[in-house]
């Protein structure tokens, strides 16, 4: 070939030739090569052969099309260097095509990075190399970036042990991660992660690409690695991103509720909403906001949804004469509920036991208007948990009653009785004994064991607990305090994150709003063991407070409920300390 004759020919006197490989398929792709050819044209000669009135093609097909382009784009009559073949050498023509198209392999992106290399020591920059090979700037980029692995990683690239995700997600490591990652290679007993493991691996859990973060990154203070293979970049820590998304979904989910969203329900990370598994229901219709969160960092707040069982009893009442307005969920679950009830009822009776005048008071009271276990039927701790049971029955307010019931048994010991609390299936004769008793006894020994018999018969649950805690001036954390039992039964998020909120701070609730429920739990038992603070270390939780208080606004809250009841009849005389003095 290097003996036929070169000429440089117009390309509108040109076609493709039938004897191409590649003749008569659609236009190729020459994004790659026109930048280098609308700059410096074609140097490498085409193999063109006359073809009746013009000249055939025969190998540089590609490079036909980009001086096409690039005569319309400048409207510019365009010229290329032609190797002259003989017209009549078709077995010639069809092997130079062969040649042209097939003999030379696409180099390897090591190859390319050796030419990129020598370009670079040489003081060339991205964008003249970029210029010289006729490639994009960004893929000069992504190659020279090779160049940062450590060379024990570019020699498994280069012989084709390691895959080209893998490579890719080794650039993103730091030199201590590469040489982490090649000694599991060379290890017996251990595995190097590959490709997306390999990237998870190096991000220190889930990859989480910028575009998932609901934050602006501009106030991001962590570190984030730059993808020169992705569009966006990867956060080096997962743990510093979930705490940034979960203050940017808290907020979210505070203009979800000025939008008038009362109930938003945060799912578990990692859990799918399934939409055959909801029904789409407007605000004004029971319909709520359901947040799912996935492992990759991506969040979606769907709106207007509630579960297929909440339907059901929705569409239930909106076929009813009247439809009210949408339930509420509570924020205590049954078993939260009846664990909060007994030991505000157990921390009443010891206030009670403590207070004679005021559990006369409250006796009389039980006498006139009646009360569910006014039939003297001692209160019994019935519960299904018998974790509950042991808490109550092992607390500090059960250990002051029986203290106090036990020195009044010692006063019936004393005229021949034997008392072992209110027993409703006593007959006349020891009715008439007890009341012979007591009319013996001095003031304060009546009041004692009026103390005792209104602290058996009070009503667990019942708001006549709130008023004594209230009247009282109880302070439930010198019966009671956090435990396991407290921590096992709590189950609503949105009650544990309060709490959260409550004992660490409006930060650190957000930044673990995403975070499971025992997390969350574990954030709170963390901050009791490590506090020294006197008035943290005597943290209550809202429902164990006097008056009891609700964590979540509007939400069911059984305590909170009954003292909401009765609150407007101590409010003209609040004074707890004067009514014991008065008793």
């Amino acid at each position: 070939m290097s003996k036929r004759p070169l000429k440089y020919l117009p390309i509108d006197e040109m076609h493709v030739s039938k004897l191409n490989m590649r003749h008569g398929r659609k236009a190729p792709e020459i994004d790659d090569i026109y930048p280098s050819v609308l700059k410096s044209g074609v140097l490498k000669p085409m193999l063109v052969r006359r073809e009746g009135e013009s000249w055939g093609v025969v190998a540089g097909r590609r490079r036909l099309f980009a001086l096409k382009r690039k005569q319309k784009e400048t409207q510019t009559l365009q010229e290329a260097p032609c190797v002259i073949m003989q017209p009549d050498d078709d077995a010639a023509a069809l092997e130079a095509s062969i040649i042209e198209n097939v003999g030379v392999e696409t180099p390897s992106e090591m190859q390319q990075y050796e030419a990129f290399a020598s370009l670079a020591k040489k003081g060339r920059g991205a964008p003249e190399i970029a210029d010289y090979f006729g490639v994009d700037e960004r893929d000069v980029k992504r190659i020279l970036a090779l160049g940062g692995l450590a060379p024990g990683i570019r020699k498994l690239y280069a012989a084709d042990e390691i895959d080209a995700s893998t490579i890719r997600a080794l650039t993103l490591g730091s030199k201590a991660q590469q040489e982490e990652w090649l000694r599991l290679w060379q290890g017996e007993n251990e595995r190097a992660p590959m490709g997306r493991q390999c990237r998870a691996w190096i991000a220190g859990g889930a990859a989480i690409t910028t575009d998932k973060a609901l934050f602006d990154l501009a106030d991001y203070k962590g570190e984030i690695a730059s993808d020169l293979f992705g569009d966006f970049g990867v956060f080096a820590s997962a743990d510093a991103f979930w705490e940034a998304q979960s203050r940017a979904i808290s907020e979210r989910l505070d203009a979800c509720r000025e939008k008038g969203w009362r109930d938003v329900t945060i799912m578990e990370r990692g859990a799918f909403f399934h939409s055959w598994d909801y029904e789409k229901r407007p605000r004004t219709k029971g319909g709520r906001v359901f947040v799912e969160i996935r492992h990759d960092g991506s969040v979606t707040f769907h709106e207007g949804y509630v579960t297929g069982a909440e339907a059901r009893k929705l569409n239930g009442a909106d076929t009813g004469e009247s439809s009210g307005p949408a339930p509420i969920r509570p924020e205590m679950s049954a078993p939260v509920a009846e664990y909060v009830a007994l030991h505000r009822h157990a921390a009443a009776r010891a206030e009670l036991v403590a207070s004679p005048g005021v559990a006369l008071r409250l006796m009389i009271a039980h006498a006139l208007a009646g009360s569910p276990l006014w039939q003297l039927r001692p209160h019994q701790c019935r519960t299904g948990k018998e974790a509950t049971r042991e808490s109550v029955e092992t607390g500090a307010a059960a250990a002051s009653v029986e203290e106090r019931r036990v020195a009044v048994a010692d006063l019936f010991s004393e005229y021949g009785l034997a008392f072992e609390g209110v027993d409703p299936n006593g007959d006349d004769w020891r009715l008439c004994a007890f009341f012979a008793a007591l009319m013996k006894m001095t003031g304060d020994e009546v009041e004692s064991v009026a103390a005792i018999v209104m602290a058996e018969t009070l009503d667990a649950g019942s708001a006549a607990v709130e008023a004594a805690l209230h009247v009282t001036g109880a302070k439930l954390g010198d019966w009671w305090k956090p435990d396991e039992a407290f921590f096992d039964l709590l189950r609503d998020k949105r009650a544990i994150n309060a709490m959260v909120c409550h004992i660490a701070g409006e930060t650190a609730a957000k930044a673990v709003l995403t975070d499971t429920a025992n997390a969350q739990k574990a954030v709170i038992r963390d901050r009791l063991k490590l506090s020294d603070d006197e008035a943290q270390s005597a943290w209550l939780p809202a429902w164990m407070q006097t008056p009891p208080r609700r964590l979540i606004d509007g939400a069911g809250s059984p305590p909170a409920d009954q003292w909401d009841r009765i609150a407007s009849l101590f409010e003209a005389s609040d004074a707890p300390a004067p009514a014991k003095e008065a008793a």
